[in-house]
């Protein structure tokens, strides 16, 4: 069998700081792959630059000027970093025989490379970088990632827990990704249902070499709803729980009304009426809330706007040079 031509996909979002070492780690790895022939010669490494704000996109273009191995691609604006990763697919997914997505910071163990090269020749089509050792996170995240999978797996997502966006896909598996037309996108939870034979390969997690997380607790949080709500319904099912919950109360405070106005003991009170009304109205909120989460994704699915906009594609361009050549002689 040939070797496989390889697209290593990083996404970057204002990510000066760690790309230079970034770069020249994947580099290393990709060319001693490409010397002892165990990926295609016309392998890559294909940086999606999210609408960086800062120095990414023209080191993307120095890297280009470097070695034939780097490759950029540009959105318009900054669009998220699960479309990046889609974007890059997409786009790698028409040429590359597998990719692998990683992140530029550094802490997904980029050595495991070879060995998911490896797992994808001895036939299969996902093969994930699953973290078995969290030590470098601080222990408030540690303690928000497990409840986060843990939750997750109770309302029946198929999820892989500790398993984030470190992983190989065949190009089999890209083009099955690709029928998932959604718009909030949650690739953790998408990957697992396509059934494809899948293989882990276990890493430690290491220290963010540079700059600084692009995933602070505010976008933790909304990435985490965003993943409950695209997957289950079993927060509008908690709350007809919870409704029920409350009307079981109201009856039994019925009954200890009634029992206190027949014994000549009832008393009118402003404290008990007003924590009554409070109550009730903030699980209205939270009900109202709820609902229209699911509506608004609706609302953004049913508009079918496209996920990104992307303004430069140097990587199609050098895959294609015949193309390139005949649209220059015009």
């Amino acid at each position: 069998m040939s070797a496989p031509r390889l697209t290593i996909i990083v996404p970057c979002y204002n990510e000066a700081a760690v790309l230079p070492k970034s770069s020249q780690v994947l580099g290393e790895i990709l060319t001693t792959m490409i010397q002892t022939k165990q990926v295609n010669p016309r392998s890559q490494i294909l940086f999606v630059d999210d609408g960086s704000s800062d120095q990414t996109w023209s080191l993307i273009r120095q890297l280009e000027q470097t070695n034939l191995i780097f490759s950029g691609l540009k959105f318009s604006r900054n669009f998220g970093h699960q479309n990046a990763l889609m974007a890059g697919m997409q786009v790698a997914g028409q040429f590359a025989d597998a990719v692998i997505t990683i992140d530029a910071d550094l802490q997904d163990d980029p050595q495991l490379i070879p060995k998911m090269v490896t797992q994808f020749n001895d036939g299969n089509d996902i093969v994930l970088g699953v973290r078995n050792d969290r030590s470098s996170d601080s222990t408030f995240k540690r303690w928000t990632a497990e409840t986060f999978y843990e939750l997750m797996c109770r309302i029946g997502v198929q999820l892989v827990p500790n398993h984030a966006d470190f992983r190989l896909l065949s190009h089999r598996a890209v083009q099955a990704l690709m029928e998932y037309s959604e718009t909030n996108l949650f690739l953790r939870g998408i990957i697992p249902q396509l059934g494809l034979p899948t293989s882990k390969l276990f890493y430690r997690r290491k220290p963010r070499f540079a700059g600084e997380s692009k995933y602070p607790f505010k976008k933790m949080l909304a990435f985490a709803l965003d993943g409950i709500t695209s997957f289950s319904i079993a927060p509008i099912q908690a709350i007809m729980v919870l409704g029920i919950g409350v009307i079981l109360i109201s009856l039994g405070m019925l009954v200890y009304t009634a029992i206190r106005f027949f014994t000549g003991n009832a008393i009118n009170g402003w404290t008990s009426l007003m924590m009554s009304l409070w109550f009730l109205g903030g699980i209205q909120l939270i009900g109202i809330s709820v609902i229209g989460t699911y509506i608004g994704k609706i609302f953004a699915e049913v508009k079918h706007r496209p996920r990104y906009i992307i303004e430069i594609d140097d990587y199609s361009a050098a895959q294609q040079p015949q193309l390139v050549a005949k649209s220059s002689r015009g």
